[in-house]
Formats: C-alpha cells, sequence, structure tokens
C-alpha cells in the first residue's frame, strides 16, 4: 500500500514538472524578443501559524534554502515575462515552488515581480498541490547579478507565509 503511495506521488511529481517545462517552451517559442536564462538561490525563511491551548495563534519560524532556475521573456525594455522552477528544502520539508511573474521595471536596475506561485509538496500534504502569491523586487548589481527578496503568501490555513533572500545570475 505505501509503495503504491509513492509511485503515485513519484508520477504526480513528474507531471507537475513536466507540465512546468513544458509551459516555459511554450512561451520561449512565442517569445520575439530578447530571452535571459539564469540561476538563483538563497535564504527561505517560512512562518507557520501555530494554535497553542487557549492562547491564541503564535508564529513559529522555519529557515531553509532555495535554488533553481529562471527564464525571463522580454516584452518591451521595461516589461517581461519570468516563470522560474526553484527546488526549496525547508527541514523536513521538500518542495517544488514554480512563480508565474510578470516583473515590471520601476527604476534603473530595480524590478518588481508579481504573479502565483504553483506549489507541489513532496511528503507533507495530502493535497500536494497548492497556489499561492508572490511578491518580489530585485536590484541589478550588474547586467548579470541581481540582489532579491520575495514574500509569498499562503492562501489556504496550511499553506505558509515564506520570506526569501537570495541572489540571481544570468547565464
Amino acid at each position: 500500500m505505501r509503495s503504491n503511495k509513492r509511485v503515485q506521488n513519484i508520477t504526480t511529481m513528474k507531471s507537475f514538472v513536466l507540465f512546468l517545462i513544458g509551459l516555459v517552451f511554450s512561451f520561449s517559442s512565442k517569445a520575439q524578443t530578447a530571452t535571459d536564462f539564469g540561476v538563483k538561490g538563497g535564504l527561505n525563511l517560512t512562518f507557520f501559524k501555530v494554535t497553542e491551548a487557549n492562547f491564541g495563534p503564535r508564529v513559529q519560524t522555519e529557515t531553509g534554502y532555495y535554488g533553481g532556475i529562471f527564464v525571463d521573456f522580454h516584452v518591451n525594455d521595461s516589461f517581461s515575462f519570468q516563470p522560474e522552477i526553484l527546488y526549496i528544502g525547508l527541514g523536513e520539508f521538500k518542495f517544488l515552488n514554480a512563480p508565474l511573474y510578470a516583473k515590471y521595471e520601476m527604476a534603473h536596475n530595480l524590478d518588481i515581480l508579481l504573479g502565483p506561485s504553483l506549489n507541489y509538496f513532496f511528503d507533507f500534504f495530502t493535497n500536494k498541490f497548492k497556489i499561492r502569491g508572490d511578491v518580489s523586487s530585485a536590484y541589478h548589481i550588474t547586467e548579470a547579478l541581481d540582489v532579491h527578496i520575495k514574500y509569498t503568501l499562503g492562501f489556504q490555513e496550511i499553506s505558509p507565509n515564506g520570506l526569501f533572500f537570495g541572489i540571481g545570475y544570468r547565464l
């Protein structure tokens, strides 16, 4: 029984990853301007609301890491679409995070990114697929290197909020 459930989880995860890869390639085939590829990674702080006895909610924080790839499809000089695939490790929990950002250049070297993020949790939840909302900003130190901060808002009761600090590098 347990082996059968593990096979089902692996099949679901493979389908999710293939869907994301297909989404990226479908946008890349339609992109008519420059497309950038890159890697990113950094520190993840995740905030869980824990209810304790009659004292109400208390926030518990877990520290983790993330790393992954991104593709930046430029629509014009100040607007682009940037999907990402990130692997997140948070204590015992491991999951894939795939934000789908609309990216706008607010000022010289400063971008704001907004969009939903699709999440696949490997072992924690019965419902392994969750949708969250992301808001992020990135400051470009050089043309290839940026520092970024991202806040992720969980919409469901058991979908924690997260704060990400990291660096990105365009290849």
